[in-house]
């Protein structure tokens, strides 16, 4: 049976966005297709495989919160879910609503077209498949875009070599290898803690270190789940309240107001607490004072000390380039101990760089390091990635990527002025990358469903962002981000990395809003509520 070419909605990606967007379009009976490039849905937990791979937000505060019926008979069973168990959630709810039936798998969108006279996207599949549609909403994932070093003989390995995002479906024997892995960003951190007792030898080639703190991990009981349960509504109301989207709330005392011993005493709590609450339930003076931020700095460094027995390699994995909370933090499960096995070693490029990839290993500027297997968790083209590996063309055939080459512009991180009647869930600028992501996201669908809603009834063809809006809150957003000191990090927050071809070393990329959560969804209801002035409807 020939599909159909014409659609009045198309959703590009599913996982966790695209998932929730389809059945809001098919709740309402749109005629929406979803287009997914891999072949299942899942998207950043079909992806990801690598061990120790796993949420890092609490689980039940992850889910979904639309569906009483998901909250009664799904049974989170641990604390931080890990992978299979995420993606195995993620089918369960689409079969539950069967949304499969809307979804296309192996079906890559390479690029679009603006038709102005007609009013429609053109879309190009990999296949050579042109679709039609009135409406296109990306779904595509803040962190889809895997990015590699650039190193010397990088196809000379004649071991097994990927990317921890194409980790293999089939198992990876570990036992007895000599492992190789590159990167201790958020990915690197949870498989070298996992692997470090189940390889021959980890050698671990750290770029720069990240600050990394306790996830404090713990399987849930069916009495503990049953509690959960009778308290989602309250959960989810407080993740709303919240400025990073969880159930952590900040402590406003004021960090000057206690001893020092009254911090420190507070701080040993947090330390013992699962998840962000390290972050988020912390004084808020630590990421916009210098000195309170140095003072927490320094208490994590005598953590790290403690927990690993080499002072030197203690040293080598405290940071020194950035202070604690101005990067996207990494959780860990015994992380730092894996230093204190005789089987892992520590190679500080910083001092020692990686000169080339050879045959047999890795070649650095004063050793060669014979290995088995080579594994990159050198991060992601994070927020716009997506966005560059298709080629968009809006009106006057102006390409996307080339308006958003310095970093992007946005309205609300949903529509971009130049690009009509394309729609974007966690799009850049929004909250969706600086927060609890499926707390923002599932905002950020309804609020687009609602916007369609609005369209279709008063019968529009055509809506774009009015570019005097588009400045205004590509302004708001640095204003944001030059309050607080993450503005001097040099995380994916801020679009650094050294791996993307053509990336200006030193330059930020406004990518995501760190205004807080509820003041993004403050001014998305806004905007609804006053017939959204900041968009030209035709």
């Amino acid at each position: 049976m020939m599909e159909k070419q014409h659609h009045e909605v198309v959703v590009i990606g599913a996982g966790v966005s695209g998932i929730y967007q389809i059945h809001r379009l098919v709740e309402l009976g749109v005629d929406a297709i979803l287009f997914e490039a891999d072949e299942d849905l899942g998207g950043t937990w079909y992806r990801n495989r690598y061990p120790g791979a796993r949420f890092d937000s609490e689980s039940y505060t992850y889910g979904y919160s639309f569906s009483q019926e998901v909250h009664d008979e799904w049974h989170w069973k641990e604390r931080f879910s890990p992978q299979p168990e995420n993606l195995r959630y993620l089918n369960f709810v689409a079969d539950k609503f069967d949304l499969k039936r809307h979804m296309r798998f192996n079906a890559r969108v390479e690029a679009m077209t603006w038709d102005e006279g007609a009013r429609i996207w053109h879309l190009t599949l990999a296949s050579g498949e042109t679709v039609m549609a009135r409406f296109v909403i990306s779904c595509m994932g803040v962190l889809s875009i895997p990015t590699l070093p650039r190193y010397e003989g990088m196809d000379d390995f004649e071991g097994d070599a990927f990317h921890t995002y194409w980790w293999p479906k089939e198992p990876v024997p570990l036992a007895g290898r000599r492992v190789g892995v590159v990167g201790t960003g958020a990915t690197g951190i949870q498989v070298i803690a996992e692997i470090a007792d189940k390889v021959g030898e980890l050698t671990v080639f750290q770029r720069r270190p990240n600050w990394s703190t306790p996830l404090n991990n713990a399987p849930i009981s069916e009495q503990e789940m049953a509690a959960i349960r009778a308290r989602y509504d309250e959960i989810f109301a407080n993740c709303a309240e919240s400025p990073g989207g969880f159930e952590h709330i900040p402590d406003r005392r004021g960090f000057w107001n206690l001893t020092r011993e009254e911090r420190v005493a507070y701080w040993d709590e947090l330390y013992r607490r699962p998840g962000f609450a390290i972050l988020q339930s912390n004084f808020v003076e630590i990421f916009s004072d210098e000195a309170a931020n140095r003072e927490f700095s320094d208490y994590i460094a005598g953590r790290i000390r403690e927990r690993v027995s080499d002072p030197e390699a203690a040293e080598k994995l405290i940071p020194k380039d950035h202070g604690f909370g101005t990067q996207r933090l990494p959780l860990e499960t015994h992380y730092f101990e894996a230093y204190n096995r005789d089987n892992v070693h520590l190679v500080d490029l910083s001092t020692t760089p990686i000169e080339r990839i050879t045959k047999t290993g890795i070649q650095t500027s004063n050793a060669h390091h014979e290995l088995d297997l080579i594994v990159f968790a050198t991060g992601f083209n994070a927020i716009t990635g997506a966005f560059d590996h298709v080629e968009i063309r809006g009106t006057e055939g102006r390409v996307l990527g080339e308006k958003w080459r310095d970093g992007p512009s946005t309205w609300l991180g949903v529509l971009t002025h130049g690009f009509p009647n394309l729609l974007m869930v966690a799009g850049p600028q929004s909250v969706s990358g600086s927060t609890n992501f499926p707390r923002a996201i599932e905002g950020a669908v309804n609020w687009v469903t609602g916007l369609l809603e609005h369209v279709r009834e008063a019968g529009h063809t055509r809506i774009e962002a009015r570019a005097e809006a588009e400045r205004e809150w590509v302004d708001e957003v640095i204003r944001a981000h030059e309050r607080i000191l993450l503005r001097r990090s040099q995380g994916w927050f801020t679009g650094y990395n050294s791996n993307v071809e053509g990336r200006e070393a030193g330059k930020v990329r406004y990518q995501a809003y760190f205004g807080t959560g509820p003041k993004y969804a403050a001014k998305l209801a806004a905007a609804a509520a006053e017939g959204y002035p900041q968009v030209e409807f035709r």
